[in-house]
């Protein structure tokens, strides 16, 4: 899921760890740990977009790495916390000022999304995301910068929990996604995806983070702080609960309304759209075709309306042997169709994300979309990222979920 969500995990791990020995120091902690899994985007600025597609969610977010490299992050938080760095005047000032401009970029990161979302900036989100700024800012320059910091206590062996939970829970959330998470590499490529929440989801991370940041202005000595963690965790594991059952549900209304419209298919897959788990995208494949449709739990009857759409991968057959398409082909599960360019070139989109519009017609419509660009020694294929759209993409998505 989206980083501000494994933030907020790690963080509740590290708080039930060791929260009750260090304090905030616990959910600072574990948001390092929820976060490290994701370091892999790094590597993009070493590899091509094809490859960086193939990297991510792989070996960092697999079983094992979850399970080896806790205890090397455990030895060097604890050499950290014996040389005593942590209670330099230079480097409380460096942390300051780094996590300031994190909260910072959330803050902005908060605010823009309306403005996404509806085109317009949304006053209450401007009201309360301001003061919870400013109020986080002005406790760690009290409570943090201008005081001097208690020894920590933890051991070894309580540095290890909390990096190996707050790791481990990492990518099993992400299986819960449509990405796919390759839980057991280096060993398989096969990518877990249950396929029953979006990347980004409100209801899940918002309470959560609500409950956190309350249970950081409680004491740690007072039970009411694990309470409230224990709140939050509870809230969003009912929430991911409720999205398996709801995806099962969907699934019935989706082979359902296949069967009724005589359409032929060997096999078919469902995944929520972004921001919600109440508009859901179902694509079937057929023998030359792809059926694809969407259905809102506010739609008047349990029914999905399929559009066709021709998978024309003969176009590339002639390019199957380049290792671009076959890691395409990989990444998606074979859910894949192609739309002859403009000079000579292709697109590759990938369906199993759906499309913007219903009925998937022009190369825009979809949210994975790769340019396959045959050259004399062979080829070049691009991701395509930036859409000029996106304020209209949202609008169609919303008035979508409200029904039909």
């Amino acid at each position: 899921m989206d980083s501000l969500t494994q933030i907020t995990l790690g963080a509740a791990c590290g708080e039930l760890v060791l929260g009750k020995k260090i304090g905030n120091r616990a959910m600072l902690w574990g948001a390092i740990g929820g976060t490290i899994p994701d370091l892999d985007v790094l590597a993009n600025f070493m590899l091509t977009d094809i490859e960086a597609l193939a990297f991510h969610r792989g070996i960092s977010h697999s079983l094992l790495f979850a399970v080896t490299t806790p205890f090397l992050f455990a030895w060097l938080t604890q050499r950290f916390y014996k040389n005593g760095v942590y209670q330099k005047t230079w480097y409380k000032g460096i942390a300051f000022s780094i996590w300031t401009l994190l909260l910072l970029g959330i803050l902005l990161l908060v605010n823009y999304i309306p403005i996404i979302i509806t085109e317009q900036k949304s006053v209450i989100v401007g009201m309360i995301s301001l003061p919870l700024f400013l109020l986080t800012v002005y406790k760690l320059w009290t409570n943090y910068l201008k005081t001097p910091l208690e020894p920590v206590t933890a051991n070894y062996r309580d540095w290890v929990q909390l990096f190996f939970w707050s790791i481990f829970t990492h990518p099993l959330l992400d299986a819960f996604t449509a990405y796919g998470t390759q839980l057991f590499a280096p060993f398989s490529n096969y990518r877990v995806a249950f396929n029953s929440i979006s990347v980004v989801d409100p209801i899940y991370t918002v309470p959560f983070i609500i409950c956190l940041v309350i249970a950081s202005y409680i004491s740690r000595h007072k039970k009411n702080r694990r309470y409230m963690t224990y709140l939050g965790l509870a809230l969003s594991s009912c929430y991911l609960l409720y999205t398996v059952f709801n995806k099962q549900r969907i699934d019935k209304i989706f082979a359902a309304s296949l069967e009724e419209q005589n359409i032929e298919y060997q096999r078919f897959r469902t995944s929520p759209s972004i921001f919600n788990n109440i508009l859901w995208q179902g694509v079937a494949e057929g023998k030359d075709v792809y059926y694809m449709g969407m259905y809102s739990l506010f739609d008047s009857s349990p029914r999905v309306q399929f559009y066709p759409l021709e998978k024309k991968h003969e176009l590339i057959q002639d390019l199957e042997s380049e290792q671009d398409i076959k890691t395409l082909k990989w990444f998606s599960d074979g859910y894949y169709a192609i739309m002859p360019l403009a000079d000579g070139k292709f697109q590759l989109s990938d369906v199993r994300y759906g499309s913007v519009n219903e009925q998937a017609t022009r190369p825009e419509d979809f949210v994975f979309r790769f340019i396959i660009d045959p050259k004399p020694d062979g080829i070049e294929v691009k991701e395509i990222r930036a859409r000029d759209d996106v304020g209209g993409m949202f609008s169609t998505l919303i008035t979508r979920i409200k029904g039909k």
